[in-house]
């Protein structure tokens, strides 16, 4: 069986700068303030990482798309018997963080897990001829690593930003780097991504 640093290398020398794309997932007030029963401790660390990649992606012109989790009753599925409160559309704690506000980039609401699940989001990208997604935001066992598989289903390449993506506790976060690396992700550092991007043009 090929090795992981093999596949990684084979993945990352088909990869082409103008079919890149960067996913923010779920950067929300919710997730990011202390005050907040969904707070996550990490998440404040990785602002200013996604911050550098949203501003290498804005300035090579390459799509940068920002999700907003929101549930109702009615599409909330499953997450409702999981979690105590839904994030309702109507809350203030859904807002974006300001600290990654961007004129220049995409807003995407969504109510799964899944980023793809009963969005636009898999029309954009083959609109815009996009190959392969970088995954940040929160969190890593949630909807970092299932938008990750999905879009690994539906035939992109992923790069998961170890230090772009939080969770609640270090073991949440290993585990899912770990499974996404076997079959899944390209597991690379946020300054990894840049150089690669920085030396493909």
């Amino acid at each position: 069986m090929d090795s992981p640093l093999y596949l990684r290398s084979r993945q990352l020398e088909k990869l082409d700068k103008q079919q890149i794309a960067l996913l923010v997932l779920d950067m929300q007030d919710c997730f990011l303030n202390p005050d907040s029963h969904a707070f996550v401790p990490s998440a404040p660390a990785i602002v200013s990482n996604i911050k550098q990649l949203m501003e290498i992606f804005c300035r090579l012109d390459l799509p940068v798309i920002r999700t907003r989790h929101t549930n109702t009753d009615e599409n909330a599925g499953m997450m409702k018997l999981w979690w105590r409160e839904l994030l309702t559309p109507d809350k203030p704690s859904t807002a974006l963080i300001a600290e990654l506000a961007e004129p220049h980039t995409t807003i995407l609401d969504k109510h799964r897990y899944d980023a793809f699940f009963e969005t636009q989001l898999e029309q954009m990208l083959k609109d815009r001829g996009i190959r392969t997604l970088v995954i940040t935001g929160v969190m890593t066992h949630l909807c970092c690593e299932t938008t990750a598989r999905s879009a690994f289903m539906r035939g992109f390449g992923v790069l998961f930003a170890v230090d772009g993506t939080a969770s609640y506790t270090r073991e949440f976060h290993r585990a899912s780097l770990v499974n996404l690396a076997h079959g899944f992700a390209v597991p690379m550092l946020c300054d990894d991504i840049c150089r690669l991007l920085e030396n493909n043009q």
